[in-house]
């Protein structure tokens, strides 16, 4: 208990008019402890830092709105059954063609017009038949062929679902086919109606075209797609002969014309051949031009193998020759080294037992001398023979350069001669190939206009078709299951982003920049919360543990010795944490004094089951001393100072020195002080709180508390120069953020159990 003289104990710098100086905001104010206030980052105007893609944030979401996309999957999917059991079947028969690639340009002649790239001209004529078969005129022939304008079955109009949605909505009504109708506006019908049901596929890397007919009846889908391909063929055909008759004929008078032009030119090229002496080879190369190709390339071998034998007898002047390749080759030459070493071992061996002069040493010294002279011999045989073919390749090398020189003279030359020859043979072969080209369309008109050929023909005739193109039943819900899909999880990013709360530790250090020692996690049962913080295993229980082994490590002190509890708004469970953190302080022996600091809504007496008749309202009023309006409850080492009765003017008091002098006394009685505070926001007692306290918890409750309601707090605790040393995440429910989520209360702080025998930090 606080001692009765506790105003003799009041540090001088807790005097009613350092408080008041304090209050002013003076630089150099003291909390309640006697430490000045440190400077705090500016918490509340922090933006969401940029960290790149959160793969984990979005799988949170996903999991945790994972009933929201699963019925919107399920909804798209149902939609997308009925709507397909309603649609009209639609039909489809395909008709394969093979069109190739035949030129119908008479008078296109080499050397006279432009040609077009082959890529270029291929997409050309390919996309002209493909315009071709859509044309209108085509569908006309069509419909006339198959009497499409007295078919009932043609004509019905569409009364699918689909189409009357379509009608409906954007006002696109079929025209009805009435009796007073025009036989031409009933002709302009059909053949619209046909161009819609009508598509052209080309199948891509090769020069087959897919023409298909869409129907609801299978059969007169056939015929139609049947129908097509064999009018194109006749319509093609009939383009093809209208254009001979002119190009024959045209022909015929330019065959005559270059027939005899090319005869005069080849007779004068023969003439001046012979007058010059000039004989030109099959591959139009003359005779000196193939010499001068033929000595060049034995130059370049024998210079090549010059240099090989050049550098191959420098190797053999700048060494002994040892190391050559035709000595190491020589067998002769490698026996005699081989014997040599061996006599020389021998020498040595016996150089032991015998003097230099004995008759033996002396036969094997000359032994040895004999075969280096044998040796050295051979090696210098190696090496002229190096030399005498080193100097024969340079000198063909010389001989084919002169060669070389004199087949230069010839071949320039003949060039002078063959300047008129060339110029005579351009026109000669130009004529030749204007006429072989020309003769050669012409017999190709002659067969095509004779014989009717065409370069269209039909693949694959269009068969009956059994199951209908559409709807495709699979592809619909395939397509409805993604669309679902992808709406759910927009529909669960969208209602994520519009939930602008905490709802994840990393949410509070990402957004303000803060620490979180403590996740409480979300009670199983509202009713039953006293009952499960009595269990020493749940969750809570444990998560509190751990709280009260992060504040022994939040200052540098350890324990703080006076802690403010607060939260931006009500209802966040700052009472409860209070207690809890309180009770969890208590239990490892330390003295704690719990006051309830909130004197508007008052509710810690009510949870601790202890009167309210007298506490800190009576003393700040000045009507109690200290030891008066403190009392003794159900847990060990736990004192409890009540709010008292609710006065008019809270912030006043608060304001008070009183206050300040009641911490700096309870500091020096108890290990720790805590207060349960009231809210932040459209308060002004939390700030001031905050203010005389050495440290301040700031409690969240998740999924519930706004960000921007919980920046507007710490702006205002800011200012009041409050040192926040972190924040407790309170009502965390691990299934809101997600499975997999690194936060589970089973084990949760492994290292809080046997805590309760650790000493007492801060404790006098």
């Amino acid at each position: 208990m606080m001692d009765q003289n506790y105003q003799a104990q009041i540090p001088a710098q807790y005097s009613d008019q350092s408080v008041q100086t304090q209050a002013a905001g003076v630089p150099g104010y003291y909390r309640g402890d006697g430490n000045p206030y440190p400077q705090y980052p500016n918490y509340g105007t922090l933006e969401q830092g940029t960290q790149g893609f959160d793969f984990y944030k979005y799988l949170r979401i996903l999991v945790k709105y994972r009933w929201l996309i699963i019925a919107a999957l399920l909804t798209s999917v149902l939609l997308a059954g009925a709507v397909t059991f309603l649609m009209t079947p639609i039909y489809r028969a395909t008709v394969s063609l093979q069109i190739d690639r035949e030129s119908m340009n008479i008078v296109n002649v080499e050397g006279v017009q432009p040609e077009e790239s082959q890529g270029s001209g291929n997409l050309e004529f390919f996309q002209t038949h493909y315009e071709l078969l859509a044309s209108r005129s085509l569908a006309e022939r069509v419909a006339g062929t198959l009497n499409l304008t007295a078919d009932q079955k043609f004509l019905a109009k569409n009364t699918s679902i689909v189409t009357v949605v379509k009608e409906l909505v954007l006002g696109e009504a079929e025209a009805d086919l009435e009796e007073n109708k025009s036989q031409e506006d009933i002709a302009r019908s059909t053949v619209d109606r046909l161009s819609k049901s009508l598509s052209v596929s080309p199948v891509r890397g090769s020069r087959i075209v897919k023409v298909s007919i869409d129907s609801p009846y299978p059969a007169l889908a056939q015929k139609i797609a049947n129908s097509y391909g064999e009018v194109y063929i006749a319509d093609n055909l009939d383009r093809r002969f209208d254009a001979t008759s002119y190009a024959r004929k045209f022909l015929e008078e330019r065959l005559q014309q270059l027939k005899i032009k090319l005869e005069e030119s080849e007779r004068q090229l023969v003439k001046y051949a012979e007058d010059q002496g000039i004989i030109q080879l099959d591959d139009n190369k003359t005779l000196s031009g193939t010499d001068l190709e033929a000595t060049n390339a034995k130059l370049a071998e024998a210079r090549s193998e010059r240099i090989k034998k050049e550098l191959l007898w420098k190797q053999a002047q700048s060494a002994d020759g040892i190391g050559l390749k035709q000595i190491l080759d020589d067998e002769a030459l490698q026996a005699n080294r081989k014997l040599r070493t061996e006599l020389a071992a021998q020498y040595q061996q016996k150089l032991g037992i015998y003097k230099p002069a004995f008759p033996e040493m002396v036969q094997l010294r000359n032994q040895i001398k004999e075969l280096d002279r044998s040796i050295q011999s051979e090696i210098e045989a190696i090496k002229l023979s190096i030399e005498a073919e080193y100097n024969a390749a340079l000198e063909e090398e010389q001989n084919l350069l002169q060669s070389l020189e004199g087949t230069k003279v010839e071949v320039v030359d003949q060039r002078n001669k063959s300047i008129e020859y060339n110029i005579i043979k351009r026109e000669v072969d130009t004529n030749r190939t204007l006429y072989e080209g020309l003769l050669q369309r012409y017999k190709e008109i002659g067969v095509a206009g004779g014989v009717g050929t065409n370069n269209i023909s039909i693949v694959d005739k269009a068969t009956l078709p059994i199951l209908p193109r559409s709807p495709n039943l699979l592809l619909n819900l395939a397509l409805a299951l993604i669309g679902g899909l992808f709406a759910g999880i927009l529909l669960a990013l969208g209602l994520d982003y519009l939930d602008d709360s905490f709802k994840s530790p990393e949410d509070i250090e990402r957004e303000l920049g803060m620490t979180v020692i403590g996740i409480v996690p979300k009670p199983k049962s509202t009713d039953n919360i006293e009952q499960e913080l009595l269990d020493p295993r749940s969750g809570m229980a444990e998560a509190y543990r751990s709280l009260r082994t992060g504040l022994q490590f939040s200052t540098s002190d350890g324990l703080p010795r006076t802690l403010l509890v607060t939260s931006s708004k009500p209802s966040e469970g700052k009472t409860t944490s209070s207690i809890s953190l309180a009770k969890s302080l208590a239990n490892i022996g330390l003295n704690v004094l719990l006051i309830d600091g909130d004197l508007r809504n008052a509710s810690v007496h009510k949870r601790m089951r202890c009167s309210n008749e007298v506490g800190l309202s009576n003393y700040l009023s000045g009507s109690k001393l200290p030891d008066e309006v403190v009392q003794l409850t159900d847990t060990d080492n736990l004192v409890l100072m009540s709010s008292g009765p609710l006065p008019p003017n809270p912030a006043e008091l608060l304001n008070g020195p009183r206050l300040s002098s009641l911490l700096t006394l309870a500091a020096q009685t108890f290990d720790i002080v805590v207060i349960d505070g009231p809210p932040v926001m459209g308060l002004a007692d939390a700030p001031i709180l905050s203010r005389i306290t050495q440290s301040t918890l700031m409690v969240i409750a998740a999924n519930e508390t706004r960000k921007s309601v919980v920046k507007v707090a710490l702006r205002r605790l800011e200012m009041a120069r409050a040192n926040i040393v972190g924040v407790l995440l309170n009502k965390f429910d691990q299934k809101e953020v997600g499975y997999g989520y690194g936060y589970g209360y089973g084990d949760y702080d492994y290292h809080s159990y046997g805590n309760e025998n650790l000493p007492a930090i801060g404790r006098n």
